[in-house]
């Protein structure tokens, strides 16, 4: 059975997705395209190289959480630091420690740029706020007169997810030397399910998010910290609930967080396993109604 992913960007939630894709694969589901933003721009980076759910998981499990606060010698200044580091790196941590993870769980498969994937296989969403415009790679590397070879993947998925005023921005330095800004691709599309349909698929676009029925956000704004997590918050959940449909729902998995945000980088085995069972059981329950040779015919008659 042959299908597209789309993953939602959700910080350390995306350990849901491994959960989710191993309820796919008892079905036999074979992945054709893969994209994602954030969070699920890493998970369908490595689904794309090769890995399997169980191979996931085990490397999600090994993982320090805690490490992805990238700390520098401003974050352990008491009160003032985190407002010190905004200023003069324009976000509090460093990201880079998911992109060195990415790129050794990469290698192992021999993976590195995105010339090293069939093409079409990955995209990853991110967001170039120096010239105000949504980032596809590979597809607009063109746009920086790049190519393909040009571009790591573990880089792109840093991109993708360095949360604005929480990461610092991805200085993007192109062929020509010029320079651009990179931030999360939620800032303009956290659930891009949009980005493989066609009048008439060859095969149906599963999506996988989070369950998000209204914005969620704090009511009080006690400092200019907490404003600018509300102001990406605002952004990152209204966005792409507006183009939740009923003929998205249809082929989407939405999966249960509870408590759990996208920067609880302090996660238990506990919260690891609820995570992992939540993608599993949410997935399992959407198979059961789901009917693939229906739904691909639904498709083929409706215009996008």
């Amino acid at each position: 059975m042959k299908a597209d992913a789309v993953f939602e960007g959700g910080g350390v939630r995306g350990i849901a997705f491994t959960g989710a894709i191993h309820a796919m694969e008892e079905v036999n589901i074979e992945w054709q395209r893969l994209a994602g933003t954030s969070a699920g721009a890493a998970i369908a980076a490595l689904l794309a190289s090769g890995y399997k759910s169980f191979e996931i998981r085990e490397h999600l499990r090994k993982m320090d959480y805690s490490q992805f606060r990238g700390r520098t010698f401003f974050n352990h200044i008491p009160f003032i630091g985190s407002f010190l580091a905004l200023s003069l790196h324009l976000g509090i941590y460093k990201n880079d420690y998911l992109e060195n993870w990415m790129d050794t769980l990469l290698s192992e498969k021999g993976i590195h740029t995105f010339a090293d994937l069939p093409e079409g296989k990955l995209k990853i969403i991110a967001s170039d706020i120096s010239n105000g415009q949504m980032l596809i790679f590979p597809d607009d590397l063109i746009r920086y007169k790049m190519t393909p070879n040009d571009l790591k993947i573990s880089t792109a998925v840093m991109m993708s997810a360095s949360m604005p005023f929480f990461f610092r921005p991805v200085i993007w330095k192109t062929k020509d030397q010029t320079k651009s800004y990179i931030l999360d691709g939620g800032l303009l599309s956290n659930f891009p399910i949009w980005l493989f349909d066609v009048s008439a698929p060859r095969f149906p676009t599963f999506g996988f998010r989070f369950v998000k029925e209204e914005v969620n956000v704090g009511s009080v704004i006690p400092t200019p910290i907490h404003l600018f997590k509300n102001i990406f918050k605002t952004m990152l959940q209204a966005h792409d609930l507006r183009h939740i449909n009923e003929k998205t729902k249809e082929r989407t998995i939405q999966i249960p967080t509870g408590s759990i945000t996208s920067t609880d980088f302090d996660l238990s085995q506990k919260d690891i396993e609820f995570l992992f069972n939540s993608g599993f059981e949410s997935t399992k329950e959407f198979l059961t109604h789901w009917d693939f040779e229906k739904h691909k015919e639904k498709r083929k008659r409706t215009l996008f």
